[in-house]
């Protein structure tokens, strides 16, 4: 027997929307609202709300915090200041990804770690085991936040006229606790979609009045309500990992082009540490498949699975695929050889049901806010 989905805080609201709703990760999650292209569009040129109250939270506190989870974790999260954030990766032993992470230094001694929905009670699970030994206390905090964001240009403004935080001075990749609405509230700067933009940890029960709140103060700047289903093209185009398509326990970070997240000068031994380091010098040596972005010169859409190809061979594998709202064409994230990952190289194809559509060979992002 399966048990039933998980639902957030703002499921009933969610519902009263007209949202399509999907299993995400066990979380009954919104999908859209309406057009996915419309909800896109409006995160590039207006602002979008997202639930993302499906993610894990997990405290990590005590004298000793720091220690373990610069064990635990591949980054230094020693040079983490308070207020800052860092996005780092949780490995296995050999090396391999188990999750990609945001890491908050709320304080001296008190960290949170963000995993992703699918992934989370297999990070609490690692983070309790390598706690052993280390004063420091794991704590599962899924239920104790809900968690909205409000992403794209015209974002600052809105939540500006909610909150007396100083939101100019909060930097890229920070949190500082505040009120918005009236509801306290964790206020993050570390977006998912290429764009500026909030993400706000509260208090389940208050996520509904915050919602409506940001809801009616976006109203005149065009906000509308967004599912995952154009996040996850938002994420595409801005170039962003996603685990379980770019990362997974068969990479390591070398293998997805992210080796500057694994900081072997910090002290002391890390999980995955000996793997990590034959893993870099693999990288430098023989480059294994470079991650690259592909762009198609016809309408027809890659989906994760399917085969690069050059020559008649198959070079490589189609890891993400949509079309692009942005770029009007579809595009792809795709692990290919080394030989065919440079910008622009010919000849190089996606095997869609046996017809070997042309496509572009690019530098990822595929898309770049103008600052």
């Amino acid at each position: 027997m399966t048990s039933s989905p998980r639902l957030t805080a703002l499921d009933a609201l969610h519902r009263s929307l007209g949202a399509t709703m999907t299993d995400f990760a066990g979380w009954d999650m919104p999908l859209r609202y309406a057009s996915e292209r419309d909800e896109h569009t409006a995160v590039r040129t207006r602002a979008g709300l997202f639930d993302l109250s499906h993610m894990g939270e997990i405290t990590v506190t005590g004298p000793q915090a720091v220690d373990l989870l610069n064990y635990a974790l591949v980054g230094n999260i020693g040079t983490v200041g308070t207020g800052r954030a860092r996005y780092t990766m949780i490995c296995q032993e050999d090396g391999g990804i188990v999750d990609d992470l945001i890491v908050y230094r709320l304080a001296d001694t008190e960290y949170m770690v963000v995993a992703n929905a699918g992934n989370a009670q297999i990070v609490l699970d690692a983070l309790t085991e390598r706690a052993a030994g280390f004063d420091a206390e794991v704590r599962d905090d899924r239920d104790a936040y809900a968690l909205i964001a409000v992403q794209g240009p015209e974002s600052p403004g809105i939540l500006q006229s909610l909150t007396d935080a100083d939101l100019d001075g909060l930097k890229y990749y920070a949190g500082l606790p505040g009120t918005a609405a009236g509801v306290p509230a964790l206020i993050a700067r570390t977006g998912y979609t290429g764009e500026d933009g909030f993400e706000l940890f509260a208090l389940p029960q208050h996520a509904e009045k915050l919602w409506q709140a940001l809801t009616e103060a976006g109203a005149p700047a065009g906000l509308i309500p967004c599912g995952l289903s154009c996040r996850d093209t938002l994420r595409l185009e801005a170039g962003m990992p996603l685990y379980g398509h770019e990362l997974t326990t068969a990479l390591t970070p070398f293998d997805a082009g992210l080796g500057r997240v694994v900081k072997f000068e910090k002290d002391g031994d890390f999980v995955g540490r000996q793997a990590l380091q034959a893993a870099a010098e693999r990288a430098e040596t023989a480059p294994p498949r470079k991650l690259v972005g592909l762009i198609a010169e016809g309408r027809r859409v890659p989906r994760a699975g399917m085969s690069v190809v050059a020559g008649g061979q198959v070079v490589g594998e189609v890891t993400s695929g949509a079309p692009s709202p942005t770029l009007g064409k579809p595009i792809a994230m795709a692990y290919v050889d080394a030989v065919h990952a440079a910008p622009g190289t010919e000849g190089v194809g996606v095997d869609i049901r046996g017809t070997h559509e042309p496509y572009e060979v690019v530098a990822l992002p595929f898309y770049k806010r103008q600052k």
